[in-house]
């Protein structure tokens, strides 16, 4: 029984039909105003952004000594996505209407996470709740920077990227097919490279219609197995610890991110158990979710946190050392933070480091195929020049 449950059992709140009709009454009176006035409008649900700015809103509210209904109300109002409004305002309903802020959230898994409503239910229990929003604001606050800090890195070698297919297919299917033309009827006296370049480029020209989506089926294909299927995403999981520069990178990401998530929850209160189980649904990859899956029913038949890493392979020696020492002192949720910061600072050098080395690759290998490109052109005339002197 997790941590949240337990709480509803101590909290128990019947949901009325008398009750559910008060909420939507409630709702609705508060969000008719600012509903749009006819139109088409597509909409997406909040963002991690909008879910960032909506608890650093509510704890300032909370810590000013605002109740956390009008908190809720006062910053329900001011948000402009209609679905995004709708919830926040349904909380405040659901409060209302008997049931305490942790189990109206999980009426709304889709918004806030299993990690978010735990730290809320401990917050009621001690009482902690302004300063609770606190650290859970500058969880989310970590969580976005490195997310943002691993999409720059990975923004420019994905320009020059496409810049080289955009060039290359530009060359194979416009400018080739033109030259090429002076090399006609002495296709024997081409060398390999030029044959080659000139088969690609009849391909390319002639079925470009079946050729193109050929390749956006395939990279759909691929997308697909590698994030829909369970074995295709274990197999992308571990190409991800494999690659050369890939490893470093998400292995730094995966421990902080495990590190700090577990060292946010312990010191909020969360029970070790229901922390082991939040910790292994965010790590993001599928060996070091089934990692701290396995830690969990160690530890659940009393087993060490440490004891249960030290069988895996996947977390550094150091840092095993570093969560046993903490274990035996009873400061395990001071020593998690601490590693979490450490490898905070280490995901940044790692991902300047990544980044510095893919800029020369790409721009290496974005020269070869030009000048490759180039020297399939320029060899044909050479040749033919020394056949006709």
């Amino acid at each position: 029984m997790s941590f949240l449950e337990k709480l509803k059992l101590q909290e128990s709140a019947p949901k009325t039909e008398q009750r559910s009709q008060h909420a939507a009454a409630a709702i609705s009176s508060t969000t008719t105003g600012n509903a749009p006035k006819g139109g088409f409008r597509v909409e997406f649900g909040p963002s991690r952004k909008d879910i960032l700015n909506f608890t650093n809103q509510l704890a300032v509210m909370i810590r000013a000594g605002i109740s956390l209904q009008d908190s809720l109300e006062s910053v329900g109002s001011q948000i402009e996505k209609e679905k995004f409004r709708y919830v926040v305002l349904d909380l405040k309903a659901r409060i209302e209407g008997g049931q305490s802020f942790s189990q109206a959230l999980a009426e709304h898994p889709e918004v806030f996470n299993n990690l978010y409503i735990n730290m809320i239910a401990a917050a009621e229990i001690s009482g902690s709740m302004s300063s609770m929003l606190q650290q859970l604001t500058e969880y989310l606050d970590q969580e976005a920077d490195t997310r943002s800090q691993v999409i720059s890195a990975m923004v420019y070698p994905g320009i020059i990227a496409t810049m080289a297919i955009t060039c290359v297919t530009f060359l194979l299917t416009f400018v080739l097919p033109r030259f090429l033309k002076v090399f006609a009827g002495k296709e024997h006296l081409l060398p390999g490279p030029t044959k080659a370049l000139m088969f690609l480029s009849g391909i390319m020209s002639n079925y470009w219609f079946i050729v193109f989506p050929s390749i956006a089926g395939a990279i759909g294909v691929f997308w697909y197995i590698t994030n829909k299927t369970e074995p295709g995403k274990a197999w992308w999981d571990l190409m991800k610890l494999r690659l050369p520069l890939l490893r470093t990178l998400c292995r730094s990401l995966y421990i902080t991110r495990s590190m700090h998530t577990m060292g946010v929850l312990i010191n909020a209160g969360v029970p070790i158990l229901d922390t082991l189980s939040i910790t292994a649904h965010i790590t993001g990859n599928m060996l070091y979710e089934n990692m701290w899956k396995g830690v969990y029913e160690e530890v659940r038949q009393g087993k060490k946190i440490a004891a249960s890493l030290s069988n895996y392979g996947l977390m550094p020696g150091n840092v095993v050392q570093m969560i046993q020492s903490g274990e035996e002192s009873g400061t395990l949720g001071e020593v998690l933070r601490d590693i979490s910061d450490f490898y905070a600072r280490e995901l940044k050098t790692v991902i300047k480091a990544v980044t510095s080395m893919i800029e020369p690759i790409m721009i290496v290998l974005m020269g070869v195929l030009v000048g490759f490109i180039a020297m399939s052109i320029i060899l044909p005339i050479f040749k033919m020049s020394s056949v006709v002197g």
